[in-house]
């Protein structure tokens, strides 16, 4: 395919001069500068109407999922930028490969894998690339598949310079990564007060890779059970120590006095807040009773964070930086200082308390009837664990305020049935520590009646913040869940075909196309790999300002309200309805901020703040995953050898992933490890097929597997694959030197993983 010169005009059969969605599409991939609406406007000739149309045309296509990017740098759904980031991943023969250094592998996703070009000797060539480095590229997609062209070696992060010291026999120090995606140990130039065996951070000692790093600060033993955490903190830069001044800014909020006659006073009601045991702080509470009609009358009574926490101030910039309270087993880094994310804030039952009341009038059928918004003094009757909760009901032993709840939830959870949403069987772990920080088990959550109770109301109050704001045309912030774009489900379909069933493109796309998809399936393992599929072909949810609708929950309107105490989302919807409702009080003391709601700058930087915080929200996530796999790989790594029931999470050119059932943790089956014969990776199936034998690994599927190795500093597990008779199976062995230096051998004469496999599709992921 040509490429189109940037000052001639293309060919076109579009109306009025416009380019069809095909011409745009191969503009795009061919191209050799960033592109925009103004390029494609000036390589198509268009003028005046035509740039307008041209404007909805490229709405459009985003819309269709078939271009993603921004209006001044479009690029291909599933494609990449022209211009981006890219974190080197491997070497083999010489040649690095690379994928984007922002990838987010929340669906499971392949990430795409690019080749990196380097220039010839002398003009245009830089340092050469080592494994995790960092590079400013220009990419290109070749009929052989993505390649990259350098522009600028980018200074290593953090985490790749945080590790473990180690010594070598001549005593010369290393920093062996603690990050699983860096593969390969760095030379210590200096080692300050660091001792082998350390946890330690560490920054470059110089411009050159070859002159190492130098220990900045020592962190102390990692197999200690606090370690754990601190890795994580310090590998995402999570701000874990407050600013002087945001916490004295705290202690002044934390008197402010709550009898000024404004608030509506509800600690007549028996409002209680069902939450897990181990809960540091309670921001929701629940009351309900019949309305005499059928229906209920419903409050949902959240903490008035708002009322504490002022636009403007050194705690308010502080809170809008962390975006989110970060939980790990050991300790939870808050959004807020303690004295109100576990003191003032918390609805802690007994005590007075500011609250931000929802009122629900909720119908027979489960729908929101009416709502209404005040701020609100509370006394919570009762703080109830989840279990314990249930119990009662189970046991007929529920008080009426709580059996009220349970009669509310069964027309809201009627409701919630009629709609649809998306219902995916996802387990959460749970890792359970001694008394001295040890594991002592890792338990999957039973999921309760009275876990979707108080989901249930959350998400009504949740579409009652939304729509409130919406009635008064008021700033909102909205949780976006948008569905799957076009591409991820033309690959849904493929997978769905290799089992013999149809997803046909043309109808309308539900949630609950997908919940009757998986009724459909009747045998655990088929239902296990079909699951998969559907989880890795959604979107990722996001915040932003213009409203998307939620596709999981199958709603239009959709706002995080009921967690300010650990989202600053939260936050901001609570300001907006303070302003929008005509709920500011009084200046309560001189030296705090006058307003709380919405400042003019919260008004005029609602994308950018939302870009930032679903950004701090996906850092947690990585954060709290990152840490749970460490955990598993602790409690793990005195249990080598031993086989154990696993189902196969992902599947890769180079292997596939697999997770132990019941306890989580993935880990790697390398296609090396897996037999004499050679496998083929067929990308639309997610799967490794042998082509001698027709063995197949596939996402899904449930295997004994024998632990290889457990890294409690990355948590990275690896696995080996048994035969029928459970012994690890034979492989070639291509670590013969005699095999010399040809194609397929890295330096050292081992045949790297892809040379043990035949691609099908070679160029197309």
């Amino acid at each position: 395919m040509a490429k189109h010169p940037r000052n001639k005009r293309p060919r076109t059969t579009g109306k009025a001069g416009l380019p069809s969605r095909q011409q745009v599409l191969e503009f795009l991939q061919t191209s050799d500068i960033v592109v925009g609406k103004r390029e494609i406007a000036r390589a198509f000739g268009l003028k005046g109407q035509e740039k307008i149309a041209l404007k909805r045309l490229l709405k459009d296509m985003a819309e269709e999922g078939l271009i993603d990017g921004r209006k001044s740098a479009y690029h291909r759904m599933g494609g990449i930028p022209k211009v981006t980031v890219l974190r080197v991943m491997d070497i083999e023969d010489g040649e690095a490969f690379a994928i984007p250094d922002n990838w987010q592998p929340d669906d499971a996703a392949s990430p795409p894998r690019l080749r990196i070009v380097e220039g010839k000797k002398g003009r245009g060539r830089h340092p050469a690339l080592k494994i995790g480095d960092r590079i400013l590229a220009r990419t290109e997609e070749a009929e052989s598949g993505w390649k990259a062209h350098v522009m600028k070696k980018l200074p290593a992060r953090t985490e790749g310079l945080m590790g473990v010291v180690e010594i070598d026999r001549s005593g010369k120090g290393w920093l062996a990564p603690v990050d699983k995606r860096v593969r390969n140990s760095v030379p210590i130039s200096d080692l300050g007060n660091a001792g082998e065996g350390q946890l330690v951070l560490a920054e470059p000692a110089g411009r050159s890779p070859r002159s190492g790093v130098k220990i900045v600060e020592v962190l102390g033993n990692p197999f200690e059970p606090r370690s754990i955490s601190l890795i994580a903190i310090a590998k995402h830069g999570i701000p874990h120590a407050f600013p002087e001044a945001a916490i004295e800014e705290a202690r002044r909020a934390a008197k402010i006095p709550l009898d000024n006659g404004k608030r509506e006073d509800l600690r007549h009601l028996p409002i209680v807040a069902i939450d897990p045991a181990d809960a540091r702080d309670h921001d929701d509470a629940i009351w309900a009773e019949p309305d005499g009609e059928g229906g209920f009358r419903a409050i949902v009574a959240i903490a008035d964070v708002s009322f504490y926490v002022r636009p403007g101030g050194a705690l308010d910039r502080e809170a809008r930086k962390r975006g989110n309270s970060v939980y790990f087993p050991d300790r939870v880094v808050p959004m807020l200082p303690e004295i109100l994310s576990t003191d003032v804030c918390s609805l802690r039952d007994g005590e007075d308390r500011a609250a931000m009341a929802c009122h629900l009038r909720i119908s027979k059928d489960g729908k929101i009837a009416s709502h209404r918004f005040a701020r609100a003094l509370v006394r919570i009757g009762e703080v109830i664990p989840y279990e314990e909760a249930q119990a009662r009901i189970d046991q007929g032993q529920a008080s009426d305020s709580l059996r009220h709840l349970w009669s509310c939830w069964k027309a809201l959870a009627a409701a919630r049935s009629k709609r649809d949403p998306l219902e995916l069987d996802l387990p959460e772990r749970r890792v359970v520590l001694d008394e001295d920080g040890k594991v002592a088990e890792i338990v999957v959550r039973e999921r309760l009646d009275a876990h979707r109770v108080v989901e249930d109301f959350m998400i009504a109050a949740n579409v009652a913040a939304a729509k409130a704001l919406e009635s008064k045309a008021a700033p909102v912030i909205y949780r976006v869940h948008e569905p799957p774009s076009r591409e991820k489900l033309v690959a849904l379909k493929e997978y769905l075909a290799t089992f013999d069933r149809n997803l046909a493109l043309g109808q309308v796309i539900t949630p609950g196309l997908f919940n009757r998809m998986l009724k459909d399936v009747t045998d655990d393992s088929e239902k296990a790999q079909v699951m998969e599929a559907v989880l890795r072909s959604q979107t990722q949810a996001y915040y932003g300002p213009a409203n998307a609708g939620h596709f999981g929950l199958a709603l239009g309107s959709y706002a995080h309200f009921t967690s300010p105490i650990r989202r600053y989302a939260d936050l901001l919807i609570h300001r907006a309805l303070v302003d929008a409702h005509g709920l500011e009080q009084p200046r309560p003391k001189a030296d705090i901020p006058p307003v709380s709601g919405l400042s003019d700058h919260d008004r005029e930087d609602l994308s950018k703040i939302s870009d930032a915080i679903s950004a701090t929200e996906r850092r947690a996530m990585e954060a709290e995953r990152d840490t749970i796999d460490r955990y598993v790989a602790g409690w793990l790594s005195g249990r080598v050898g031993e086989t154990f029931a696993t189902r196969i999470t992902g599947v890769q050119n180079f292997g596939f992933f697999a997770t132990i059932e019941g306890i989580g943790g993935d880990g790697l089956v390398p296609v090396s490890t897996l037999g004499m014969e050679h496998f083929r990776y067929e990308e639309a199936a997610q799967a490794l097929v042998g082509e001698d034998s027709g063995t197949r690994y596939a996402a899904g599927d449930r295997l004994e597997l024998k632990l290889g190795e457990a890294n409690p500093l990355t948590g990275a597990l690896k696995f080996v694959p048994l035969d029928s008779d459970g012994n690890p199976i034979e492989v070639r062995d291509y670590r013969s030197p005699s095999r010399g230096k040809g194609r397929g051998k890295d330096r050292q004469g081992k045949r790297g993983w892809s040379a043990n496999i035949r691609r099908k599709g070679r160029g197309k992921r």
